[in-house]
């Protein structure tokens, strides 16, 4: 019999809370409910009032693994939802306001992922993003020397950037960015993303062309384009391990010799949250916002 559980006056049916989603170290549904009920405060914040996109592996990542951007069928009428305008039509999708609606959407078994700005403006960006992902034989240790980079030559230009492993093999840096159209943003990241590859030729490359990325850091400046989402900080993924997109010092990412240093599960992040608090919160600071040049 699947149990009911209520939060915040919500009852909620937790299926399945035995099963091993993450077979590399035997992590089961259960611990995630676990995982996202106890990062909720610093996780919130993050999802609250922009459209999820759901990367669901229902049966751990070695499953059918796919995205829903639609409302999901059965979805329970408290949860809020709003409509977003996209190229094909308008659609309706969830928004994660609160821990009700949290665990609700965990208990799917899903990646959390949003856009750079938030349902009363579409496609007026409020975040800054760069995805830096690794071509084998490159590593996160290769992305926190492109990060240290980037970093340096946006503060030249008044925004501050924040870094958070990927979960998977990056990095991402994110920064607090004053309203602009989404264009403009993926403009200037793309700009900024040039700038890095001339400046280390032989480390980066700003465009996707797979027969260039060996041994280079891809800086993928695009997830600034309206349609597009990145994964939600907190946010587990789907990998054999339940590895996590968590906030990183800037000293973190200075001294990473290895990709362990920069690999944190599910586990790590309550010690974590206890001794940094949330490394983003700026990003939720409007007065820490930065205009784009």
């Amino acid at each position: 019999m699947t149990p009911i559980t209520e939060v915040e006056g919500r009852r909620l049916a937790l299926s399945n809370l035995e099963k091993v989603l993450y077979p590399a170290t035997g992590f089961t549904k259960g611990e995630m409910l676990h995982y996202y009920a106890t990062t909720a405060d610093a996780l919130l914040p993050h999802l609250r009032d922009r459209p999820l996109s759901f990367l669901r592996y229902p049966d751990g990542p070695d499953g059918q693994v796919f995205f829903a951007k639609n409302v999901p069928p059965g979805t329970p009428d408290w949860v809020t939802t709003a409509e977003v305008p996209r190229v094909e039509g308008p659609a309706r999708m969830v928004l994660v306001q609160d821990l009700a609606s949290l665990m609700w959407a965990a208990n799917l078994v899903t990646e959390f992922h949003t856009p750079q700005w938030v349902i009363g403006a579409p496609g007026e960006a409020d975040r800054l993003v760069f995805d830096l992902d690794p071509g084998s034989p490159a590593t996160v240790v290769e992305c926190c020397e492109v990060a240290l980079w980037l970093r340096e030559r946006l503060a030249a230009d008044g925004i501050e950037a924040y870094a958070k492993t990927s979960g998977s093999k990056g990095l991402h840096l994110a920064a607090a960015i004053r309203p602009a159209p989404s264009e403009q943003a993926a403009e200037y990241a793309k700009e900024l993303a040039v700038e890095a590859e001339k400046a280390m030729p032989r480390l980066v490359i700003h465009r996707m062309t797979r027969s260039l990325r060996p041994g280079k850091v891809f800086v993928d400046w695009s997830q600034n384009a309206a349609r597009k989402t990145t994964a939600t900080p907190y946010t587990l993924r789907a990998r054999r391990a339940p590895t996590v997109s968590a906030p990183v010092t800037w000293a973190e990412v200075a001294d990473c010799r290895s990709p362990g240093n920069l690999t944190f599960l599910a586990p790590d992040l309550a010690p974590r949250l206890q001794d940094y608090g949330d490394l983003l919160a700026p990003l939720l600071d409007p007065d820490r916002a930065g205009p784009l040049p």
